[in-house]
């Protein structure tokens, strides 16, 4: 069984990589029906491929919803270890970070929102391996807070982990309100919510 991200592997009758057909394809049924009501055989069928092409760079249905929430989860790690490791100030690098989730969240709400709704279907060990995954993201994260109230940047009175949770309690919230055509853009979104956070985190 190999997993794979959806820019790899070969075409199946042309067009995009075969993964990204199927990750396409699974996340438009997973978002429209459910996970659990979804088949193989309609996943397949909607990508216009096999099977066996399913199974190759997937390994089964429960591969393709780790990797609908695991590809949005690598972007948010690779950007938020770019912003924390940036030559900027602590209060800079946090604020960046806490608005990239919410704009990287709403452009891939559909993933999200499949993924929270989905997650508990997960077998063991996937579970464990998204777990471990988001703790990593939380505990990056967890660091700049730290870090600006070591250094006095931050108010201390509050303890980081609350902080954390806090901010991402308001992220993960968004999959049940935010609406493309609503009165906020993506960036209006993480501008507010990014600075409430400061506000907060304010000595």
């Amino acid at each position: 069984m190999t997993t794979t991200t959806a820019t790899a592997g070969t075409t199946e009758g042309g067009g995009r990589p075969v993964p990204q057909r199927l990750l396409a394809a699974a996340t438009r049924l997973f978002a429209e029906q459910g996970y659990d009501r979804t088949s193989v055989q309609e996943i397949v069928r909607a990508a216009g491929v096999t099977k066996g092409a399913l199974y190759h760079y997937f390994g089964s249905k429960d591969d393709l919803l780790h990797e609908v929430y695991g590809r949005v989860l690598r972007l948010q790690q690779e950007r938020l270890d770019a912003f924390a490791g940036a030559d900027a100030p602590v209060e800079q690098r946090l604020r960046d970070a806490a608005a990239d989730v919410v704009v990287t969240t709403i452009e891939n709400l559909d993933d999200t929102k499949i993924f929270f709704r989905s997650m508990h279907q997960l077998g063991p060990e996937k579970l464990r391996q998204v777990r471990a995954e988001r703790r990593r993201y939380h505990e990056r994260f967890r660091a700049l807070v730290e870090e600006g109230q070591r250094t006095g940047v931050f108010g201390s009175a509050t303890p980081a982990d609350l902080v954390v949770d806090y901010h991402f309690g308001s992220v993960h919230h968004l999959a049940s309100w935010y609406r493309p055509d609503g009165p906020l853009s993506a960036r209006q979104v993480a501008d507010h919510l990014a600075d409430l956070l400061l506000r907060a985190l304010r000595p």
